[in-house]
């Protein structure tokens, strides 16, 4: 075939994600670590990739070599706050470093404030007392440690995300019980929600009175959740009450200023208009059908497609046309969109070449259907700890040895500098990394 290629507009960034808890390594004073002490997750993060002890700089080294022109991080509540009454100037300054090394590379920074982990005197998992987002005093005390974060660190960015998939934290935490607290209690799960709408609110509150050129928004994860049977009226009725709880309800609520969950609807006044832009993590695509036995999750059971193209272990499906729904939902709230997450977990990395060719191609439909896509950041730059399934996903561009803390570039980490460098994808790309994807891609 002839060769062919599908062109970016200038100006879009590239880059990668990553957040502190499953980089930095050596966090101690976290919900999260308790967690993993109480033998809730597969490993313990241990160094995790070591970027507290300074390898951010060979990574972020790797990250502007191959042509990245951004990068997504965020920064640790709990080592900027140790303390209630303590703020820690050191870590501080050790964020300014990283953010400083970020600008020293010619690469934008987006900064997450809230990325799964709260500081121990906030939340501990450990005993009731410390309640973490049950607690109605948290939403004020997250706004406490934004504003002083965003006024120690605003020379270095104005792209802030305040809150990453508040709806998996929710969803995990208090209606699967997979991340801490472990609880499965839906009326918990709806104060845990109304609190985290409250905390963004306040946040974005906090950071546009510190920095008023800055540009808030959340992480959302979309799940595209679509009807096992097209045909069932049952099927069809818990897909779309389960698409709009999960994803719906956090975009909607800085829209609306309502939280809207099953029966009940929540007034919160103060978070109409708090998006300046909307972030939209996407990794795959559910099948539900109805059943009665499934309460906790609204009747509904989720699976794959039985033919499914499945990654390593199974976790995730190739579903580019998910990615493609989750931009045009994100489209319908008017504002930029930034692909804040995209990856897959794949060790081998026979899998992630395809998967992001076919998300790739989606991406760049949607940038040309006139939708407001600005950037692009793939997760991950290097193999991390992976919350509850601790080392056993490997969704690195490079891969890590977590006991030599040596790195190894990936074909994909080659495939995806050629995208980063030409602001493009090219069928010869495509024949080069994965050749299965070209009938799809570029047909003949």
């Amino acid at each position: 075939m002839a060769k062919a290629k599908i062109q970016f507009p200038r100006g879009f960034l590239w880059g990668t994600a990553t957040a502190a808890h499953q980089v930095e390594g050596q966090n101690t004073n976290n919900n999260w670590h308790a967690w993993e002490e109480a033998g809730k997750t597969v490993d313990k993060s241990g160094l995790a990739c070591d970027w507290w002890g300074g390898r951010w700089r060979e990574d972020f080294d790797r990250a502007a070599e191959t042509g990245q022109n951004a990068h997504r991080l965020s920064v640790e509540w709990s080592r900027i706050q140790p303390e209630r009454d303590r703020w820690d100037e050191s870590a501080l300054d050790r964020y300014r470093e990283m953010l400083r090394g970020l600008r020293d590379r010619n690469m934008t920074a987006m900064v997450t404030l809230h990325h799964f982990t709260n500081p121990l005197w906030v939340d501990d998992p450990s005993t009731d007392s410390r309640s973490g987002w049950e607690n109605d005093e948290t939403p004020q005390l997250f706004a406490d440690y934004v504003r002083k974060t965003v006024s120690a660190l605003k020379e270095y960015t104005n792209l802030w995300v305040t809150i990453n998939e508040p709806n998996v934290y929710a969803y995990s935490g208090y209606v699967e019980g997979a991340f801490p607290p472990g609880k499965q209690d839906l009326n918990i799960a709806l104060k845990v929600m109304v609190n985290l709408v409250r905390g963004h609110a306040l946040a974005y509150k906090a950071i546009h009175e510190v920095q008023r050129e800055a540009r808030v928004g959340m992480a959302h994860q979309y799940r595209s959740i679509y009807p096992q049977k097209t045909y069932s009226p049952l099927d069809r009725w818990v897909a779309k009450v389960q698409s709009s709880i999960f994803n719906d309800l956090f975009p909607r609520a800085a829209t609306e200023g309502k939280v809207k969950f099953l029966w009940k609807s929540i007034k919160v006044p103060e978070a109409v208009g708090t998006q300046d832009f909307l972030g939209v993590n996407y990794y795959t695509r559910d099948y539900v059908s109805f059943d009665l036995r499934m309460a906790g999750e609204v009747f509904g059971r989720r699976s794959f497609r039985q033919d499914a193209d499945l990654s390593e272990t199974g976790f995730i499906a190739n579903e580019p046309e998910g990615f493609h729904e989750a931009i045009r939902w994100a489209n319908r709230f008017g504002k930029d969109i930034i692909v804040t997450e995209n990856g897959v977990e794949d060790a081998s990395d026979e899998f992630r070449p395809r998967y992001l060719a076919q998300h790739i191609e989606h991406l760049w439909r949607a940038v040309n259907f006139g939708w407001r896509v600005k950037a692009y950041f793939h997760w991950s730059l290097v193999d991390n700890f992976e919350w509850e399934r601790g080392w056993t996903q490997r969704f690195g561009l490079w891969e890590l040895d977590i006991e030599t803390q040596k790195r190894r570039k990936r074909k994909s980490a080659d495939f995806y500098e050629e995208i980063c460098k030409t602001n493009s994808l090219s069928s010869e790309m495509v024949k080069e990394y994965c050749p299965e994807a070209m009938e799809k891609i570029f047909p003949d």
